[in-house]
């Protein structure tokens, strides 16, 4: 019974934690299965994961969530979307307290009019700043062109 009332309380501070850091949302977190590993302080969760924060979501096969430093490392099929940016690769590094990602392996970026492959992306939230690295390949309104890296403003929809 003691190990159910440790979880619930960490839930409780990770629910409030989480509603501090990202003005009030409440995180959704779905998995087929779920449990908190109380050596680690992680969120272990395997099969059709789902978190949402906000207007962001991940998807991802397995992945394992922070409940101190809300960061969340994701594999298998993921996908990270926000508003019309879909992100898609083999992984995904999530610095939640930074507004930070990084998606690695097959990295795909999808937005109305342009589209980018690369080997690895990052991207900030706050400056609204990708970077693509390795074997990037742009389509961009019909116009297709590689290049080794590439950094794009999703704010004014621009390489820059």
């Amino acid at each position: 019974m003691k190990p159910k009332i440790v979880i619930c309380i960490l839930l409780v501070a990770f629910c409030m934690l989480a509603s501090t850091a990202f003005a009030g949302a409440k995180p959704v977190i779905r998995a087929d299965q779920t449990y908190f590993d109380i050596n680690t302080g992680l969120y272990i969760l395997k099969g059709n994961v789902y978190i949402e924060v906000g207007n962001r979501v991940i998807t991802a096969g397995m992945a394992r969530v922070s409940m101190g430093s809300l960061e969340v490392w994701g594999s298998g099929g993921v996908k990270v979307t926000q508003g019309d940016i879909t992100f898609t690769g083999d992984s995904v590094y999530v610095y939640g307290t930074k507004d930070e990602a990084k998606i690695d392996g097959g990295v795909s970026f999808s937005r109305t009019g342009l589209s980018i492959r690369a080997n690895q992306a990052e991207f900030n939230w706050n400056s609204k700043i990708a970077e693509f690295t390795g074997n990037v390949n742009i389509n961009q309104n019909g116009r297709s062109w590689s290049t080794d890296n590439l950094h794009y403003n999703v704010t004014t929809n621009s390489i820059v």
